[in-house]
């Protein structure tokens, strides 16, 4: 509310720059949307049948959920629609298209079985966004919630169950390649991440992860030799990065127990 009415021309002046900066708050909900678009366009590529283009859908898909979000902290854009918008599209992104994706790779040679997993998986996806919504309300400690969350995300799980795919990319024609396309393995494979994303398994949360001033030149170094690789051989590059979290799972466990004697009470993620 304003504290005083000046002149008309000088308010609608005053009101015209207000309107400029408020365009940029639109911009984390539109990478939210174009991340869902990118979801959703992988669903179209895994009913084409190629494969690789649904993957490097569902990658972009991720980088946008990364960006949308640190964006909006950045500028300040947080806001309810944003986040109800955000796990809409998370659904579609890392919980639709994921499975679509692996069942019409290899889960559909398990016929009912196959379908029934492909399924579970996104009914725990769901689950897990709507429990985070809710855990991210009643947080009462947001700076010790946002270390962790609780259960693997849903970006790296769309990613885990891939893992055996962007593997078989690497060994095509091969023996090795026919044995990670194998149902059973994937159909294991889907029901353990879907277990993952709705457990209370802690892990790390990278969102208030803040680095000294004398690191950043080394990890942005580190960050190019990342990119460069990814452009030479994406495949291993997103392969590796997955199997080094995954190593990384059993790291959050310790700290969750230190914030519990710290605080006195269980306390949410954020995510």
């Amino acid at each position: 509310m304003r504290r005083f009415r000046p002149g008309r021309a000088t308010a609608k002046l005053h009101d015209g720059m207000e309107d400029i900066p408020s365009i940029g708050r639109f911009i984390p909900s539109g990478l939210t949307l174009l991340g869902l678009c990118s979801g959703a366009t992988a669903i179209r590529f895994a009913l084409m049948g190629n494969w690789k283009a649904a993957v490097i859908a569902i990658v972009i898909a991720a980088v946008l959920d990364t960006l949308d979000g640190k964006l909006a902290r950045l500028i300040g854009a947080d806001s309810k629609f944003g986040a109800q918008l955000d796990s809409l599209a998370d659904l579609v992104s890392f919980g639709i298209a994921p499975s679509v994706l692996v069942y019409m790779w290899t889960l559909s040679e398990a016929g009912g079985a196959g379908w029934t997993i492909a399924l579970v998986f996104c009914v725990c996806c769901a689950i897990r966004l709507a429990r985070f919504n809710i855990e991210t309300v009643d947080a009462e400690d947001q700076e010790a919630a946002n270390k962790h969350f609780t259960g693997v995300p849903t970006p790296a799980a769309a990613c885990m169950i891939l893992l055996t795919m962007l593997l078989s990319f690497q060994f095509n024609g091969t023996q090795a390649g026919a044995w990670l396309a194998d149902p059973i393995l994937n159909g294991a494979i889907v029901s353990v991440v879907s277990l993952l994303m709705v457990s209370r398994l802690p892990t790390l949360s990278l969102k208030n992860f803040h680095l000294s001033r004398k690191l950043r030149p080394l990890a942005a170094l580190a960050a190019a030799g990342v990119v460069t690789l990814a452009v030479l051989w994406p495949w291993a590059t997103l392969s590796g990065g997955l199997i080094l979290y995954i190593l990384t799972l059993p790291l959050g466990a310790r700290p969750r127990h230190e914030g519990r004697r710290r605080f006195g009470r269980h306390l949410p993620p954020a995510e």
